[in-house]
């Protein structure tokens, strides 16, 4: 298995989590291309369904997260960050629609609700409070990409 840094390690977490939505500690193996797809991983899909089904031991078709970690292990590469990084920059750049260089606290409010609709209005604002430190109701690239990462 390949090192997995800690900020790959914690992106992985946040991509499990959020099609866990039980929190059963399982996410189905028909699940694992659309997490890669999110995450912008690059793979082929015959090499993905092999090392599902060599990982896959017990083949009851669910996953756990050590398990997607060695699945995932397989397909990373040191170009995944910036990968992620242009991936982000193009999301933002499409909320950004008047190319300021930021976007509204509220249109990020948006963006965490539709990624994760178990979020409360209090999660929210302790969320956009730690991003929008200075009250400025704005959040430019590098916020925003630390808050997606």
């Amino acid at each position: 298995m390949n090192d997995i840094d800690e900020k790959t390690m914690h992106a992985l977490r946040k991509a499990f989590a959020t099609v866990d939505k039980t929190k059963s500690g399982f996410v189905d193996i028909k699940d694992i291309e659309g997490i890669f797809n999110n995450m912008g991983t690059a793979f082929d899909i015959d090499d993905l369904n092999e090392t599902i089904r060599r990982v896959d031991i017990d083949q009851d078709g669910k996953i756990n997260f050590d398990k997607f970690v060695i699945i995932a292990s397989n397909f990373l590469t040191d170009d995944d960050d910036e990968t992620i990084t242009n991936e982000l920059r193009e999301a933002f750049r499409l909320y950004d629609k008047e190319g300021n260089g930021y976007i509204t606290t509220g249109t990020l409010r948006e963006i965490l609700k539709e990624l994760d609709n178990n979020l409360s209005d209090s999660d929210l604002n302790d969320i956009i409070d730690e991003i929008d430190e200075e009250g400025k109701g704005k959040v430019d690239f590098e916020g925003f990409r630390e808050l997606m990462i």
